[in-house]
């Protein structure tokens, strides 16, 4: 599977953006999707994850009613929205698949098998 994020920018304080991740080359359906980010000097964090089987997500607790995870299997497609952006929330935030996480383990970064390149979402204060 290869994975494409796009999305990120520079936003302030209070404001949304919507980070997308794009998948080919594998049936979408059967794979997990995460997304985890890391700032500078820090170890990469988990964000949020939708399991393979649906319909349950997973958010880490600083961004539980803030960011919202969904998955398109027909397109392919994952996003991450965010809103009420912090400056703590600025990083790097990738996203990754795996056809075998399990539920326990959406939160672990070595669960996933596949790994996006990065967006970088930056937001001042």
């Amino acid at each position: 599977v290869q994975l494409q994020a796009s999305g990120g920018g520079l936003v302030q304080a209070g404001g949304s953006l919507r980070l997308s991740c794009a998948a080919s080359g594998h049936n979408f359906r059967t794979v997990s999707v995460g997304w985890f980010r890391q700032a500078p000097g820090k170890e990469r964090q988990f964000v949020a994850a939708v399991h393979r089987n649906g319909p349950g997500t997973s958010y880490a607790d600083s961004v539980k009613g803030r960011f919202t995870i969904s998955k398109d299997n027909a397109k392919g497609m994952a996003y991450l929205q965010m809103s009420k952006l912090r400056p703590e929330d600025t990083a790097v935030y990738y996203c990754a698949a795996g056809p075998s996480v399990i539920r326990s383990n959406l939160e672990s970064p070595s669960a996933y098998t596949y790994w996006g390149q990065g967006t970088l979402v930056t937001v001042s204060s």
